[in-house]
């Protein structure tokens, strides 16, 4: 073996030795307040990012086949899961060209040129004036990763692509909540249109008792007037909720990636069930939410990112080389005497740079401070998500209960306060009262059934979806 040759295999050893060290910082986890139990129920212990399970169609416990056909459509076209994928796509190919850079590069050339010298060229040597060249090789690139910084990049990167698939998830989870949200509440304007057509032909029934008393002497014109008040307030109600329905379509439509123009959803005459949420496990459904995934795969990559920062502080090694044939444009290019070779290391450093590089590191660590408080402003809210939608569910199931019972009441009063009235024994303000009554407890009885439905949808998504 030459000297030349043993200096370079001594070189690259030590090199390879050197490349086993990473700048960067050890990483676990940033730490989070975590409590041991949920407030409302369930027992609570620490949680991890889980976030590939499985989440499955969890809007199926609406059992209701339009919801289904509706969920399919939107991921197949909804524009802002279209984003999100392209968004995880980029990612992916940013990581795959983060991982290019540790392994040596290999460019091939090919050149042919005819060319003339300046007679008046400086320090020109004698040689023809004008002569051709032909020329065909390779070179490699290679830096040896001595501090890690290729590897904490690669790994930064990967670590990025991660919380983009989970931003992937997160929206898809957040586009099935949204859509079943929507579609839950069109549902409820439906059960209040039912009940406003039902409660209109009563009003117009009753002003036609009333007319007729009234020709016949038995009742005043302050009874008719109440009674028209009462049917038009009505009109006036159902044409409202009416607009909201149309409202609530279009914001289907557009999650659906459908024109509002030509969509349109056909009443049903049917209630949506309650559906029961699995809750009993508050951890392991805490720790599938996707959103809490990608801020800890982010705080990873920060920290990725402080060991990238500190090895810029240190000498970058090289290795080139280049190999192949040059002649004159004459002759066998491929031949042995055409041939060329160049290879050697290079170690480049900074001398000065005015702070340059100590202040990245300054801001790399700043970013992972960043990232990891706000993983920890994730957990937090997602323990919060959790207990807002277990406690409204809770209450909203003993509210709904008296709603029932106030429903119940109200028709029995407006039974009582007609007969009443037919008999002469009340007069129609009492009538009106109860009308009035028995419509707004029907309503609140109605709105409390959405809002239920809205519970578990919320709850699912808080719980990062469907739990099986």
């Amino acid at each position: 073996m030459t000297r030349t040759a043993t200096r370079l295999f001594a070189t690259a050893a030590s090199a390879l030795a050197l490349a086993a060290c990473s700048l960067a910082p050890p990483y676990a986890p940033p730490a989070t307040p975590v409590a041991q139990a949920f407030k409302e129920q369930g027992p609570w212990t620490p949680a991890q990012p889980a976030d590939a399970q499985p989440r499955g169609q969890w809007w199926a416990m609406f059992s209701d086949p339009v919801l289904d056909d509706l969920e399919g459509r939107a991921e197949k076209a909804n524009p802002t899961l279209a984003a999100a994928v392209a968004a995880y796509d980029q990612a992916r190919a940013l990581a795959a060209q983060a991982r290019a850079g540790l392994v040596p590069e290999v460019d091939g050339s090919a050149l042919a040129n005819r060319q003339r010298r300046s007679d008046n060229q400086p320090l020109r040597v004698g040689g023809p004036d004008a002569y051709s060249t032909g020329q065909v090789g390779a070179s490699v690139a290679y830096e040896i990763d001595l501090w890690g910084r290729l590897r904490n990049i690669s790994r930064g990167a990967g670590e990025r692509a991660q919380a983009s698939q989970a931003d992937l998830r997160s929206a898809r989870l957040s586009l099935q909540a949204d859509l079943a949200d929507d579609y839950v509440t069109l549902r409820g304007l439906d059960a209040q249109l039912r009940l406003l057509d039902v409660t209109v032909a009563a009003y117009i029934r009753a002003l036609d008792l009333t007319q007729i008393l009234h020709n016949g002497g038995n009742a005043t014109g302050l009874d008719v007037a109440r009674a028209q008040t009462q049917l038009s307030g009505a009109k006036a109600q159902r044409a409202d909720v009416a607009a909201q329905r149309a409202l609530m379509e279009h914001a289907i439509a557009a999650l659906v990636g459908e024109s509002a123009s030509a969509f349109s959803l056909a009443p049903v005459d049917k209630d949506l069930p309650q559906p029961v949420v699995a809750v009993s496990a508050p951890s392991l459904l805490l720790q599938r939410r996707p959103d809490i995934a990608a801020a800890e795969r982010r705080a990873s990559a920060a920290n990725a990112d402080v060991g990238v920062a500190r090895a810029a502080l240190f000498p970058a090694l090289t290795l080139d080389g280049s190999a192949g044939w040059q002649n004159t444009g004459v002759g066998n290019l491929l031949s042995a005497p055409n041939t060329f070779w160049l290879i050697g290391p290079q170690l480049v450093g900074a001398i000065f740079d005015g702070g340059r590089r100590a202040a990245g590191v300054r801001a790399s660590k700043a970013a992972f401070e960043e990232a990891s408080a706000n993983y920890r402003g994730v957990v937090l809210d997602a323990f919060r998500d959790v207990e807002d939608q277990m406690a409204l569910a809770n209450r909203l199931a003993g509210e709904a209960k008296d709603a029932d019972d106030a429903v119940t009441a109200a028709r029995r009063t407006e039974d009582l306060a007609n007969i009443r009235y037919r008999q002469g024994v009340a007069t129609y303000l009492d009538v009106v009262t109860a009308q009035t009554a028995a419509l707004t407890a029907e309503q609140t009885a109605i709105q409390l059934t959405t809002r239920r439905l809205q519970a578990s949808v919320n709850l699912t998504r808080a719980l990062g979806g469907a739990w099986s």
